[in-house]
């Protein structure tokens, strides 16, 4: 089921040839060794430890979601039953910490990542039952603090340990900074793709977010901004968006309000945020930088 579940298997175990991820979080970790100038394989705990964390955290958040499918194919819990997948997401939780434990100058950050992973991710489920509008409504505020920890701990702890086991323990906790912000950023993409990505790309079915209620930040940043588009989106979410034509004109309007020009723009403040962070650690890391802007730019 583990291998299942990193994208290495079929589900009757036979070696399988799809997409197994984008393996970021790794590559993260040991570019970010380079960037010290140490071989990327120091890291290769670090990167061995967040890439296990990551499909653990995608295998748990399948079953949350409901979500029958991942990366083209059925989600783990789908192909097996939501039992043993719980207990497969565990495993791989498990060796992820096992995988760091004899390195004292890396396990803290994954520790950490590992608080920060499930206080977002609690944020982020507790957001779907809260109203849009009103004293209980979610904020970009809080919205922000949630993506830093759903998304941005585990950036964090990836550039983080990169960093300590390369020799550089004193640039962990700066690095970890850099890592949050550029997950704030990815996370925004990531709600703008699932809005107006095509679905062929993203692997999610189109419009999913709004249909769920989740409190994304376009539609939150849309929301913010008033006026006549922002007033009928408003009206669209009250009565719950129920099928794709009016999931479809609730995107137009969120478009319209201003919400896809907002989060944007924030997305680049983010990634601007921690390309400055990394710039000053570690000067020279040309391919660290690349990557960071690619995962920003990956939506217009």
């Amino acid at each position: 089921m583990a291998a299942f579940a990193m994208g290495w298997s079929d589900v009757d175990g036979r070696p399988a040839g799809g997409e197994g991820g984008k393996s970021l979080r790794p590559t993260i970790a040991m570019l970010s060794a380079e960037a010290v100038g140490a071989p990327a394989e120091s890291a290769l705990p670090g990167a061995v430890a967040v890439e296990l964390v990551h499909a653990f955290s995608l295998v748990h958040d399948d079953i949350i979601d409901n979500d029958e499918r991942r990366r083209h194919r059925e989600a783990l819990w789908k192909a097996y039953g939501v039992g043993p997948a719980l207990l497969a997401g565990d495993g791989l939780l498990a060796l992820a910490v096992n995988r760091l434990a004899g390195h004292p100058e890396a396990a803290p950050y994954l520790a950490q990542a590992l608080v920060g992973l499930v206080e977002g991710q609690m944020a982020d489920m507790a957001f779907e039952s809260r109203p849009w509008h009103g004293a209980g409504r979610v904020t970009v505020e809080e919205y922000t603090e949630m993506a830093a920890g759903k998304t941005g701990a585990l950036l964090g702890a990836s550039a983080a340990t990169g960093v300590a086991l390369g020799g550089a323990p004193e640039l962990g906790d700066r690095m970890w900074s850099a890592g949050r912000d550029l997950g704030v950023a990815f996370q925004i993409v990531d709600d703008m793709l699932g809005i107006w990505g095509d679905p062929h790309v993203t692997g999610k079915p189109v419009y999913s977010d709004l249909m769920r209620d989740k409190k994304t930040l376009p539609v939150l940043a849309a929301l913010e901004a008033g006026g006549p588009a922002a007033r009928e989106l408003s009206g669209i979410l009250r009565a719950g968006v129920g099928d794709e034509h009016s999931a479809r004109h609730a995107a137009e309007l969120v478009e319209a309000a201003g919400g896809r020009s907002a989060a944007r723009a924030a997305a680049d403040l983010h990634l601007r945020r921690a390309l400055d962070v990394i710039d000053a650690c570690v000067p020279d890391a040309a391919e660290l930088r690349a990557l960071c802007d690619s995962l920003v730019n990956r939506v217009t």
